[in-house]
């Protein structure tokens, strides 16, 4: 599980969404996360520091997003919108 001392954790049924502006992949998950009703905060781990961080720590030193934080502190990256629904069940 990751440090998530220096987050604070999504509201039960939404997720944290680490991203970047000129993330492909974010742009389409966020428009599907939109789409399915799916709460979500957007956080820029270009203009916050700590959150690049706290992303590296859960992608193995890699800046890799989008990464996502759930409410039970769980991480993933990338993950499919089905993925997003099931974890958040």
């Amino acid at each position: 599980m990751p440090d998530t001392s220096t987050r604070t954790l999504p509201e039960p049924g939404t997720v944290t969404m680490f991203t970047t502006t000129w993330c492909g992949y974010c742009r389409r998950l966020k428009s599907q996360l939109q789409r399915e009703g799916i709460g979500f905060t957007e956080v820029d781990i270009e203009h916050e520091p700590d959150t690049a961080r706290f992303v590296m720590s859960v992608n193995g030193g890699n800046q890799t997003v989008p990464t996502l934080l759930f409410p039970d502190g769980s991480a993933a990256t990338n993950p499919t919108i089905a993925q997003v629904r099931e974890r958040l069940a």
